[in-house]
């Protein structure tokens, strides 16, 4: 098999993900999935698509990782290995979609607007 690269985003992390065949080895920025997200809860995000899809120990994941905070780049990584294993294998889709894994989820920050101290917070209004 080819390495299939895929892109995922949730908030303002971006994960360009890479899916060998191979050990089940995930690797982000270099260091081991285990070290990079130090919670149970992180890594359990990062390894569902592959629990979903009894599918652990079969293909290793390489992935760049910027922006955003742990929590958001853990969901990243998840899109990012949903979709490649859909080109992987077109049979993954239905189970991962069900799961929820191929949703993109587009909530991002609302941006702070002029004469306001944030988004939609106002100043003390003075009637006097």
């Amino acid at each position: 098999m080819k390495q299939i690269s895929t892109v995922g985003r949730r908030k303002a992390a971006i994960a360009r993900v890479f899916v060998n065949d191979g050990t089940g080895k995930i690797t982000i920025n270099g260091r081991d999935h285990k070290e990079y997200f130090s919670t149970q809860q992180l890594q359990y995000i990062v390894e569902q698509p592959f629990a979903v899809l009894e599918m652990e120990g079969k293909y290793d994941v390489k992935a760049n990782i910027g922006g955003g905070g742990f929590r958001g780049q853990a969901e990243a990584l998840r899109l990012g290995i949903s979709r490649a294993l859909c080109e992987i294998d077109i049979e993954n889709r239905p189970k991962l979609k069900v799961n929820g894994f191929l949703t993109r989820d587009s909530r991002v920050v609302e941006r702070k607007k002029y004469g306001q101290p944030k988004a939609r917070k106002r100043f003390q209004f003075s009637k006097r």
